[in-house]
């Protein structure tokens, strides 16, 4: 363990600014690492195999950490973990973690029988909570369009539970051409839509719950037209009340729950 006491200290760089959406989503992907919040994400993560650069802990919580890490471990008081990150690291631990090259489409298909596709989602909460619903209720894999935020986003991490680390996932690029490779691997295209067309989802018969791969669209626009036009079946949560729609991470996991309820 490195005790530091300046928030300049280079060897914890990858921690600064961390509550700067733009500037970690233009830093971490390209520079091939993510962070980690917390103890149970951080064993997560290590459980998942996934390679620690290094962890940066509040000096008075040193003795939460799983041991060994196999990276430096670096210590600092909550001034110096406030003035580097930008925001109190209540949970007390953070690490960075190198990303593993991201499976091509077809491999995550084949070793699938139930997807989410995610068009458009780009709030990280949504999201993280998506890839928790996924873990959590059976569903196989999930694939973003190329729009879609970064799963390995802290924020997403965190709202996942680091569940966005045992649930595969890839792009899907072009888009929306490319659903046309998620069709052609068995898979029937179930868009979630509140559109007064669509049907129920339970009322859906054996074939299309089969091999499903059910259409998210980001929250407020939803599906685009485009991606409707694609879909095998148009499918819809009926609502009461006067409720038109649910959030797009709390209609996620409705729908996970009915495909998956009879697995």
């Amino acid at each position: 363990m490195v005790l530091i006491t300046d928030p300049e200290d280079e060897r914890i760089a990858d921690y600064r600014a961390l509550t700067d959406v733009e500037l970690r989503t233009r830093w971490e992907p390209p520079n091939g690492l993510f962070i980690a919040e917390g103890e149970l994400v951080l064993r997560r993560a290590l459980r998942a195999g996934y390679l620690p650069r290094s962890v940066l802990v509040d000096a008075k919580r040193v003795g939460q950490l799983p041991g060994p890490i196999g990276a430096p471990v670096y210590a600092a008081g909550q001034d110096v973990l406030e003035r580097t990150t930008g925001f109190h690291v209540h949970r007390g631990v953070l690490a960075s973690f190198h990303r593993r090259p991201l499976p091509p489409a077809a491999d995550v298909l084949a070793a699938a029988t139930r997807v989410a596709v995610l068009e458009d989602v780009n709030n990280h909460t949504n999201l993280g909570a998506i890839f928790r619903g996924a873990a959590a209720l059976g569903m196989d894999a999930v694939l973003l369009s190329p729009s879609c935020a970064d799963p390995l986003y802290r924020r997403s991490v965190r709202v996942s539970m680091g569940e966005v680390f045992a649930v595969p996932y890839a792009r899907l690029d072009p888009w929306p051409a490319a659903l046309a490779e998620v069709k052609a691997a068995g898979y029937r295209l179930l868009a979630l839509t509140p559109a007064p067309d669509a049907l129920p989802i339970q009322r859906l018969d054996r074939a299309a719950r089969d091999r499903p791969a059910l259409l998210l669209g980001a929250e407020g626009s939803g599906l685009t037209t485009a991606v409707l036009r694609a879909a095998d079946h148009r499918v819809v949560i009926p609502m009461r009340a006067g409720v038109d729609s649910l959030n797009v991470a709390a209609a996620a996991a409705v729908a996970f729950w009915e495909l998956t309820r009879e697995a």
